[in-house]
Order: structure tokens, then C-alpha cells, then sequence
């Protein structure tokens, strides 16, 4: 996921998106451990979109904290 489609969502979509890809990422480290798993780089990238939606919500709730101090 980029993060231009990221920043396009509302703050309900991505709290969802994290929501639904944390459980997707227990699933696939499960099926990892029993050797289940053969793409093993959808790990690497579930991680990434979810730390890139953290991120989005961190720069807006820091914008909301900007204009609130001005």
C-alpha cells in the first residue's frame, strides 16, 4: 500500500485496515512456524503498511497538537 492511498482514507478506515492486517500478520507468523508459510515476504509487508498507517495517524494527531497550541 502507498502512502498517498494512506493519507487519502479516514482516520476510521485506517484504525480498521490496522485492525484487520495485525490479525492477518498473527495468522501468517502461525502458518510460518509450522512451515505452512511459502511467501514469507507478505510478513515483511503487512509490518510495513502497518507501520506507515501508525504513522499517518501519528502526523495528523501532531497537526491537531500544532493548531491547538496556536
Amino acid at each position: 500500500m502507498k502512502i498517498y492511498e494512506i493519507r487519502e482514507m479516514s482516520e476510521e478506515e485506517i484504525l480498521k485496515r490496522i485492525e484487520d492486517n495485525s490479525n492477518n500478520l498473527i495468522d501468517l507468523r502461525f502458518q510460518h512456524e509450522l512451515k505452512n508459510l511459502t511467501n514469507t515476504a507478505k510478513l515483511d509487508i503487512l509490518k510495513k503498511d502497518i507501520a506507515k498507517m501508525k504513522t499517518v495517524l501519528k502526523e495528523r494527531e501532531l497537526k491537531v497538537a500544532v493548531a491547538d497550541k496556536e
